[in-house]
């Protein structure tokens, strides 16, 4: 593993200590509905910070990108103009939903890939706090749409970058993007065809047994987190344990990082609320990801084996490539 230079150590402490304050001041102030403006320049604070991390994790141009939100940010809450801040909004979770995929490490065990799991989606709670912090005024179903499917096409050309294009797929790794574009196609067509077309009767029994579980449970699990995102997530992690071929399967995983970023700007929800959907989300996807992983190391008979992935990827904060 290469060795961390003491400067470059204490950045990366200094960023993930300003990352912890800002996320916790938003979260207060989110919590007791404080000064807009001051909600707005801690996000476009916030925003600057993830997009920092973002670039460098990815090997992409660092300064530029992180200029462009600073710039982005100061512009959105100097004017006050609400297309902008929208825009801000949308780069914040969408980066967010990115750098959650792209900021995990290979987990050999699933503790590990608990954990990794659970990073993810703090990473991505955090940059919904900031999306909500720009307070921006929203149509949420379409701003939920935009997030997830900009993440999930990002990852996925960041993962293409990683790979090397899709010959680093292989017949498995197609077939495994193939099932998993399809699976999330299908949950996202199913969830839009219920609530336009559906009987009135059925969609207003549908949402009464949403609204009955945010009540007495505090949220409500998305089902492209549960079926889709989390357990690809979990996957994706355990198998880059032994092959690189994972990242594909990661890819996916914004689909959960999406929604977890995007969920905070529903003016319906608490944080709260929005902490407790994105637990119950995890319990049940991450049990659909243990079965996903149990099964695809029964099919390939590699129950065990010498973790070779985990020595090869750079630590967490340092650049893929």
């Amino acid at each position: 593993m290469p060795r961390v230079e003491p400067g470059r150590q204490r950045g990366r402490v200094t960023w993930s200590l300003a990352v912890l304050g800002l996320t916790a001041a938003l979260a207060v102030l989110q919590a007791v509905d404080g000064p807009t403006v001051l909600r707005q320049a801690l996000a476009a604070a916030l925003s600057v910070l993830m997009t920092l991390g973002l670039t460098l994790r990815s090997g992409a141009n660092a300064p530029l990108g992180t200029l462009f939100a600073l710039l982005v940010g100061v512009v959105a809450v100097a004017t006050q103009w609400d297309t902008l801040l929208a825009g801000a909004a949308v780069g914040a979770a969408v980066v967010a939903a990115c750098l959650a995929v792209m900021g995990t490490r290979p987990a050999p065990g699933f503790a590990r890939v608990v954990l990794e799991v659970v990073l993810a989606l703090a990473v991505a709670n955090a940059g919904g706090l900031a999306a909500a912090g720009f307070a921006a005024n929203l149509d949420t179903e379409r701003f939920d749409y935009t997030v997830l499917g900009l993440s999930v096409l990002s990852v996925v050309a960041l993962v293409y970058r990683l790979g090397g294009g899709l010959h680093g797929l292989g017949r498995r790794g197609a077939m495994l993007a193939t099932g998993a574009l399809v699976l999330l196609v299908v949950v996202l067509v199913y969830a839009a065809a219920f609530t336009e077309y559906g009987s009135p009767e059925l969609v207003r029994q549908g949402r009464s047994v949403q609204g009955w579980v945010r009540e007495h449970l505090g949220g409500a699990p998305h089902p492209v987190e549960v079926l889709v995102g989390i357990p690809a997530l979990a996957w994706g992690v355990a198998m880059r344990s032994r092959r690189r071929q994972g990242w594909w399967a990661c890819a996916f995983g914004a689909a959960a990082t999406a929604h977890v970023a995007s969920d905070l700007i529903d003016r319906n929800d608490t944080v709260l609320g929005a902490v407790l959907t994105a637990c119950y989300g995890l319990v049940l996807g991450l049990a659909l990801g243990a079965v996903l992983i149990r099964l695809e190391r029964v099919l390939t008979g590699r129950d065990g084996g010498r973790p070779a992935a985990v020595g090869q990827e750079p630590p967490r904060m340092q650049p893929l490539h």
